[in-house]
């Protein structure tokens, strides 16, 4: 599994420039970390998954076919609690307090995309900020700039298409 997941991300190295290279372990951890929070209701809706897709797209600079890739390993990844710890440990190496804060955002826009929110995906987020080190002050204030961000987006669909969390 992880020669898959090295060879994976040689491949990605050699197709990208010297100045766009990232730490691609990094990728693989975050991607694996939003994975839990779409699985969290044991069920991917496309929407969540969409959501996903332009998040790593947009933060990693990744072509469509590469985040399909790194989804499936991520996917592989997720759920196993040994994974989780060292995916948080190596966001909280390589991500700044900000970025982790970013982070925990992304996640409560994942847990809204399918516009329901179910207790698993709170929780999950909680436990993600715990071990993302962030605050609860922080983490509470994510969750209600999200909750604004999507009452604001319902707000302007037609009537009966989003349902309130």
């Amino acid at each position: 599994m992880l020669e898959s997941i090295q060879l994976f991300f040689q491949r990605m190295l050699a197709e990208e420039d010297e100045a766009e290279k990232r730490p691609v372990t990094l990728a693989l951890a975050t991607t694996a970390v939003l994975c839990e929070i779409i699985c969290a209701d044991e069920r991917i809706d496309p929407r969540e998954l969409t959501a996903l897709k332009q998040m790593l797209m947009t933060h990693f600079t990744l072509s469509e076919e590469a985040v399909d890739e790194l989804l499936a390993l991520a996917q592989l990844e997720a759920g196993r609690d040994s994974g989780v710890y060292q995916f948080a440990h190596l966001i909280n190496q390589h991500y700044d307090y900000n970025n982790r804060v970013a982070l925990v955002m992304e996640m409560w826009r994942l847990a809204y995309a399918d516009s329901r929110l179910v207790p698993h995906e709170k929780q999950r987020v909680r436990r993600f900020a715990d071990l993302l080190k962030v605050s609860h002050g922080d983490f509470v204030q994510c969750k209600l700039h999200v909750q604004e961000e999507f009452e604001q987006e319902s707000n302007h669909l037609p009537a009966g298409r989003a349902d309130k969390p």
